[in-house]
């Protein structure tokens, strides 16, 4: 991977990216079963001829890192470090995941993630997404991340909007979600929008608003 070398450990605040592991599969499964509701409306599926997905955890991560490794793709765990308790043990609480990633001319990637309902809220998938992007552009150099998010999925919307990221239209029947073609807006940035960094200008947005 150009500029980089996997694993690739981020971290900011309350948020730590890190590779998923086989020793996560424990704390994963449990995140994953009390989440299913939650997360099944916006859960990418496999449609009808496609090849079908890893049999297990353990060949989940294995195709990730492998993957990762060849500069394809950058899939991280979240995991929630809480401040102002030393000794509270963090807690994987999502996943970040940066796709797609394509050089030549165009240096662009798409970064899709999703968060535990009881951690949401807190500030933690901004900051990881902005280390995320932050990293895709000083590191590796790309030009260009794209979020594309189902229009009536307010919590990920909030997400790029509190980010700042630029909201270039719908594109219909994009990504096969939760059984079907489902439409998805599309946003995106590039570095020349976020001179400073965009975790800098997502840390200055935060402290106005106390």
């Amino acid at each position: 991977m150009s500029g980089s070398q996997w694993p690739v450990h981020l971290a900011h605040g309350e948020a730590l990216l890190q590779p998923l592991r086989r020793r996560d599969k424990a704390a994963w499964d449990a995140l994953r079963s009390y989440n299913r509701d939650w997360l099944q409306p916006w859960d990418a599926t496999q449609p009808p001829g496609a090849e079908p997905g890893p049999p297990t955890f353990a060949a989940l991560v294995q195709i990730l890192n492998r993957q990762a490794k060849f500069g394809q793709m950058l899939p991280w765990a979240l995991w929630w470090t809480p401040q102002g308790a030393p000794s509270a043990a963090p807690r994987l609480v999502g996943q970040v995941t940066v796709s797609g990633i394509t050089r030549g001319s165009a240096q662009s990637a798409q970064i899709g993630y999703w968060i535990d309902r009881r951690a949401a809220g807190r500030g933690l998938m901004p900051t990881s997404v902005a280390l995320a992007t932050d990293y895709c552009f000083e590191t590796l150099g790309l030009h260009r991340m794209e979020v594309a998010i189902r229009p009536e999925n307010g919590n990920s919307l909030r997400v790029v909007e509190k980010l700042g990221f630029r909201h270039e239209g719908r594109r219909l029947r994009y990504l096969h979600i939760n059984g079907d073609w489902r439409d998805h807006e599309i946003f995106a940035l590039t570095p020349e929008e976020v001179p400073e960094g965009l975790l800098m200008r997502w840390e200055t947005l935060r402290s106005r608003r106390g």
